[in-house]
């Protein structure tokens, strides 16, 4: 392997690991603005059930997907799903702008617009670059709204389960690769596309994620979920803003221990076999926290 050849393969991979840092610490910069609009899906961070309700509902909204898949046109799948980042989008917009701008029809008015921009975008250019800043914006808000809402103690015990439930939705009921695979050809932004090179374009993709898996041949590009950067950052945000000493220490150190885990995940990815991101992930973020709480404390805050 020649350094042109190595270098290709690497620039990647450090490119998709640069996207834990960035959305970490771009949600490190919004949690201000979202406490202060109180944009939170739960009212008692210290609330076990939270746990339950997010399975629940996140086990109910994959059983209706995999139905969608299986009796109907994925186009359905495509337009409720483009309706839900509407939903989100103005979500997450709405307590960045009604800051600068107090006036709430105003600033929700302006939330609608930059929602639906960025919905057209998806529509009209549903390009890598386009898929990649839309669940950007995503994944930032999603980390933000939920780690400020749930307490450390909880979010750990949710990265546990997670962790798990990645681990047997890809290798034993194997049906979060069926989702990768439908949500990845319908050009929506559920996974981030980094190219190995300048000329890729995803509209240009004819071979599913499957048939990439199967195929031994070069990559042209590498796929990270948003759920596998979600995950991690929710504990890096909870440490970040629950608290009151060491908080951003604490969420670096969680930050420091994903990549850990990211590296550890990209030495099997790279033998072209399908792997659970939020395994690894999500234990290097804990251990992150769990060996800063000892140096910083003593003990870990829980």
């Amino acid at each position: 392997m020649n350094k042109k050849t190595k270098f290709s393969q690497i620039l990647p991979m450090f490119l998709m690991g640069s996207l834990f840092v960035i959305v970490d610490l771009l949600a490190f910069l919004v949690v201000g603005p979202f406490e202060a609009a109180g944009t939170v899906p739960f009212e008692n961070p210290a609330d076990p059930f939270n746990v339950v309700y997010f399975f629940t509902v996140m086990l109910i909204s994959t059983g209706l997907i995999l139905l969608i898949i299986k009796f109907f046109k994925k186009e359905v799948l495509k337009i409720i799903y483009l309706g839900a980042i509407t939903i989100l989008s103005v979500t997450v917009f709405y307590p960045l702008l009604i800051i600068p701008i107090p006036n709430a029809t105003i600033s929700f008015v302006l939330s609608l617009f930059g929602a639906t921009v960025l919905v057209i975008a998806l529509i009209k250019k549903p390009e890598w670059y386009v898929i990649n800043a839309t669940a950007l914006f995503i994944g930032v808000g999603s980390i933000t709204m939920i780690g400020i809402s749930l307490t450390v103690p909880i979010t750990i015990i949710l990265l546990v389960a997670m962790a798990i439930y990645d681990a047997i939705a890809v290798y034993k009921t194997k049906h979060m690769i069926d989702l990768a695979d439908s949500f990845v050809g319908l050009k929506l932004p559920v996974m981030f596309v980094i190219p190995k090179k300048r000329d890729y374009s995803l509209l240009k993709e004819t071979k599913s994620l499957k048939e990439k898996l199967k195929n031994k041949g070069e990559r042209q590009a590498y796929f990270l979920g948003v759920v596998d950067v979600v995950f991690p950052g929710l504990l890096a945000v909870s440490a970040f803003h629950n608290l009151t000493s060491n908080g951003l220490l604490m969420g670096l150190s969680v930050l420091v221990g994903t990549l850990l885990g990211y590296v550890g995940l990209m030495t099997l990815v790279v033998k072209g076999k399908p792997q659970p991101g939020l395994p690894l992930l999500n234990t290097g973020a804990i251990l992150g926290y769990l060996i800063a709480g000892f140096l910083l404390f003593g003990t870990p805050p829980l």
